[in-house]
């Protein structure tokens, strides 16, 4: 079974789920799900408005239990996206609490968090089935369909509930969107398939978070910044056991801070939708700042130079990062050729991220290799390493490094700095006092705010020129 708790394989608590203080027991979701299961049954897929609300909760869960393909469909989407999302999904309809302000190609029909429909005798679909559609960023064309099967999931939750030690008296607290892997994979459906009780915060506040009475806590290198310049926030997540920052890079500063205010070490943790996580750190083992961890159970990495020959793990040799393993996704939606390039032809999947690992196993990301890669000059630059230098200047509060054509040098390293009461100039010379001078930067621009997603991820593309 994928989610134990949904099936009725444990024991109910009437205080399982909180979605921004509404309360729900499994059985009410369970109930709930089952009416969704039998409006949908049959359906080629079915597409949900992915709100964090019980009726976007209980969308998601009645198309898993009918064993029907679940196409989360990001809460802001706007008209273009939201169109290509239904249509190339083949979606049948469209489950929302309210419908879409603009038209829609297929039909949209309420969901809601009641229901007492008996979950019936809906078989449970083989692991190789679809779970879920997961649309990407989109940030090289439209997105694409991830397909993810129901094995590569419930491998990834128990390996993650092995290294996290995560079990039934965990409280797991996050305020996460619910159309991605972190907050919905991990978030929800890893609190069903554990047995965890799930309070979703409804917004990622510190104040939030801090009241919750979490033991595990999710969030992203935003959301974690935020509770580190909290720190009557913070403190109050001292009586966690453990703190879980993923979806980008969490700078070093933040994580030196957390482990000042909380007394916990964050752990951190790599992985994409095509592959859903693949490294972390362990809940025993050594919390690194700037550092993932280890592979999990049942995947393997390596690195691969340019050439496509194997680097060693010495810990300082960059390339990029591949992997495989049971979590890996069974392909994007319609797109063979593109599902084919995705992989080597010795069946490595390319992530497109750069990174190093260590000789006792520990991976560290530098970062996309269309971005965060630098060849400046016959280096080879992270611009992780670059921005961490940056952010331990006290008047910086975010940066962004990237490297930009330079007719001389290849690339040049540059910077976007959101900060007060600094220079250009005096950054340049902040970073060459802890880095090798032909790291720093060429250039550095103060701006007010760096260009962010729903999940943190900061844009580079979109930077100003």
């Amino acid at each position: 079974m994928l989610l134990p708790a949904l099936d009725g394989m444990l024991p109910d608590r009437p205080d399982a789920v909180r979605i921004d203080g509404a309360t729900a027991s499994w059985e009410r979701l369970r109930a709930a799900a089952a009416a969704v299961a039998g409006r949908v049954a049959g359906a080629p897929a079915v597409a949900v408005h992915a709100t964090a609300s019980f009726p976007g909760v209980v969308g998601v869960l009645g198309g898993l239990l009918a064993g029907v393909p679940v196409v989360p469909v990001p809460a802001d989407a706007g008209p273009v996206e939201l169109t290509h999302i239904l249509t190339d999904s083949g979606a049948a309809l469209l489950l929302a609490e309210t419908p879409p302000e603009h038209p829609v190609p297929v039909p949209v029909e309420p969901v809601r968090a009641a229901g007492h429909a008996p979950p019936g005798d809906i078989p449970e679909p083989p692991g190789t089935a679809t779970a879920l559609v997961l649309y990407t960023s989109g940030t090289t064309g439209p997105p694409k369909g991830v397909l993810l099967t129901r094995d590569a999931i419930a491998h990834d939750l128990d390996a993650l509930a092995e290294a996290w030690a995560w079990t039934p008296d965990d409280i797991l607290v996050h305020g996460l969107p619910l159309y991605h892997v972190h907050g919905l994979v991990l978030g929800v459906l890893g609190a069903l398939r554990v047995g965890s009780r799930l309070v979703h915060t409804g917004r990622p506040h510190p104040d939030r978070y801090a009241a919750a009475g979490g033991t595990l806590l999710f969030g992203v290198p935003t959301v974690w910044s935020r509770v580190a310049d909290d720190p009557a926030s913070a403190r109050a997540l001292g009586a966690a056991r453990l703190l879980v920052s993923g979806s980008a890079a969490l700078p070093e500063p933040v994580f030196g801070r957390l482990a000042e205010l909380t007394g916990h070490r964050p752990v951190e943790r790599y992985g994409m939708t095509e592959t859903l996580i693949t490294v972390s750190t362990r809940a025993d083992g050594e919390r690194r700042p700037g550092h993932v961890g280890l592979p999990l159970r049942g995947v393997e990495t390596r690195l691969v130079d340019e050439a496509g020959v194997t680097l060693p793990a010495d810990g300082e040799s960059i390339g990029e990062l591949q992997v495989r393993g049971a979590t890996l996704f069974a392909g994007y939606l319609g797109m063979p050729e593109a599902t084919a390039a995705a992989y080597t032809p010795d069946g490595w999947f390319r992530t497109g991220d750069v990174a190093t690992v260590g000789p006792d196993g520990q991976h560290r990301i530098v970062g996309r290799a269309s971005t965060d890669l630098i060849k400046s000059g016959g280096y080879r630059i992270g611009a992780g390493e670059v921005e961490n230098m940056l952010l331990a200047h006290p008047g910086v509060r975010e940066a962004a490094v990237v490297g930009v054509p330079h007719p001389d040098l290849g690339q040049e390293v540059v910077a976007y700095v959101v900060g007060d009461g600094v220079t250009g100039e005096a950054l340049i010379d902040f970073v060459a006092t802890g880095l090798s001078r032909h790291k720093r930067p060429r250039r550095v621009h103060l701006i007010d705010a760096l260009p962010r997603n729903a999940m943190g991820k900061v844009q580079k593309r979109q930077l100003p020129g």
